[in-house]
Formats: structure tokens, sequence, C-alpha cells
């Protein structure tokens, strides 16, 4: 009977002190792992490291940025997908999990994640040479009615927003554009800056010291609302082509699945302070990303849209597998 009486006090003494449970302490106890998908020392991993710089202070404990790169961000996006629910494995998920499956290059889409919160949402951009004579997208757009298949128009790859925007625009339109593409945003821009092509279509961010320095001209952004980076640069519905489903450059932050409700939370409510964190505002607008935060529902919303966007303009081009 003594042996029962002390079995029920110790039981009663950790229950009391939450020992019993299996979630016996708070959310978190130790550093968390934040997987990045893509190489050190590029845009998307500069934006993790400086998210994640002051996140003591805001969560209580460090986040460790970890590069595991292949696959075009899919090994490194997996390896969040398929790791334990406890909130110390999370990810920076970018565009291409919205092409993936689409595209038939692997079964991984935002369905396997439990999204947490968007960060960046970029338009893409058309610009030109400061000395083209396409002043506005609707004097590109003349010439190209006008003149079908002469217009050029560089490109980061096949299936890049930036082409996808470009694509639906043409068809929108009805004009035929040449389409370049190029490994990757850098060489297209350096492409339209040297005049081998007509037209560049990117990011605003990777035209950012050109339009500053007087060589490149923007012409008009695919965006909703007018990039906050340069306010004197029309959307492409401002200057007479709107677009019904627009398709962002994205990057932001996901968990595995099945995540308990208080560490998504947590986590959710963290990530918020760290993107409203001074030294985060001020990388991003001084690279004219643009800031676009969103919870973990809405950024959901947000993916289910994107994908209704990519099908038709991924069809138009043949890359459409699914």
């Amino acid at each position: 009977m003594m042996l029962n009486r002390r079995t029920f006090a110790a039981a009663a003494a950790m229950i009391g002190t939450g020992m019993g449970g299996a979630r016996a302490q708070s959310f978190p106890q130790r550093d968390i792992t934040m997987v990045v998908p893509w190489a050190a020392g590029g845009g998307t991993d500069t934006l993790a490291r400086t998210l994640v710089k002051n996140a003591k202070q805001h969560i209580g404990v460090g986040v460790n940025v970890v590069n595991r790169t292949g696959g075009t961000g899919a090994v490194g996006m997996q390896s969040v997908a398929s790791a334990r629910p406890d909130g110390y494995t999370i990810g920076l998920v970018t565009f291409h999990l919205s092409v993936y499956k689409l595209m038939g290059l692997s079964q991984l889409t935002y369905r396997e994640f439990q999204p947490i919160a968007l960060l960046n949402r970029t338009p893409a951009a058309f610009s030109v040479k400061a000395d083209s004579p396409f002043k506005t997208l609707k004097d590109l757009v003349d010439y190209a009615k006008a003149n079908p298949g002469v217009v050029t128009v560089a490109n980061s790859g096949a299936g890049a927003n930036t082409h996808l925007s470009a694509v639906t625009l043409a068809k929108n339109t009805g004009i035929k554009l040449s389409f370049v593409p190029f490994d990757g945003g850098a060489p297209a821009r350096t492409a339209m800056v040297g005049g081998h092509v007509s037209s560049l279509v990117s990011g605003p961010d990777e035209v950012l010291q050109y339009v500053k320095t007087g060589q490149v001209r923007l012409l008009a952004m695919v965006g909703e609302q007018r990039h906050p980076s340069f306010p004197d640069v029309p959307t492409v519905a401002e200057a007479g082509f709107p677009m019904q489903n627009i398709i962002y450059d994205w990057r932001g932050i996901a968990a595995p699945k099945n995540m308990p409700a208080d560490v998504q939370k947590m986590l959710s409510d963290g990530f918020a302070k760290m993107a409203n964190d001074p030294d985060f505002i001020t990388l991003m607008d001084q690279a004219a990303l643009q800031r676009v935060y969103m919870n973990g529902p809405d950024f959901g919303n947000f993916l289910g849209g994107m994908e209704t966007a990519l099908e038709p303009a991924l069809a138009e081009v043949g890359l459409l597998k699914r």
C-alpha cells in the first residue's frame, strides 16, 4: 500500500510539473534548423540568413541555416517535407515548389507542407535598354503585332515565372514573341544590356542597379499594385494589358505537415516578428525585393492560386505534364 501511495505521489508530481506529458515543455527548447534549398551566398540564402539573424530575441532560440542543394531545389524541400513535424526542422520554400508536379519534375507540391508564412512576392518586370525605341509596353506590343516573332525576350529559363508572365502577355494580346532562355537571370540581363535581345523579362531586383545608372528602362510590371521601389513604373494593367491570373516569384517559410497547433502558432508568431525586424526590412527594401507577409492559411490559399495561374501558361508552351 505504501508503494502505491508513493507511486501515486510521484505521478502526481510529474503531472503537476508537466513532466508526465509527451509535450512536457513549451516549444522551442533548442535551436531550430532552417533548410535553404539553394546554394550559400545566393539571394535566397542571404534573405534567409538575414531573416533569422535576430531570431533569438524574437523566439528565445537561434535558427540555424543549412543549405541542401540539388534537383532545382527539390532535394532541400523534400528533406523538410520528410522531417519530423515537431517544429525543429523548417524550410525556406520558393516558386519552384509551384511547378515541380505541373512540369513533371517531382511529385512534391505545397500540399506536402504546413505553410507558415509568405515573405516575398516578386512581380515579373519588362525592361529594355535605355536607348530602345520602346518607351512603353504598348510600344513593344504594337511593334510585335506588326512584326511577328521579331521582338526577342530574354528570360532566366523555360518555366520561370518571368518566362510564363511574358507568355501570358503574348497570349492575351495575340502577339508572337521570340523567347530566348538563359541559364539564370544574370546572363539574360547581360544579353539585354549588351543589345543582343530586344527586351528582358526579369525580377525588378535583377535590374535595379542598371535602372539607377540609367542603362535600363522599366516598361511595366506584372503585379496587382505598383512596386514600392519603382513607384513610377506602371503595372501591366495600367499599361493597358490586364492579366487575370498573375504569376509571381515568391519565397516563404513552410514546415512538415501534421505539426501540433501550438507549435505552428509559435512559429507563425515568431516569423511575423522576424519579418518586421529592421535588419530584414532594410535588406529587402535595398534589394527591391517586395515584402508581402501572409500567415499560414493565407499563404496556402496563395499557393493554390499560383497553380491555377500556372497551368494555362505552362500548357501554352508545352511544359504542362499533368
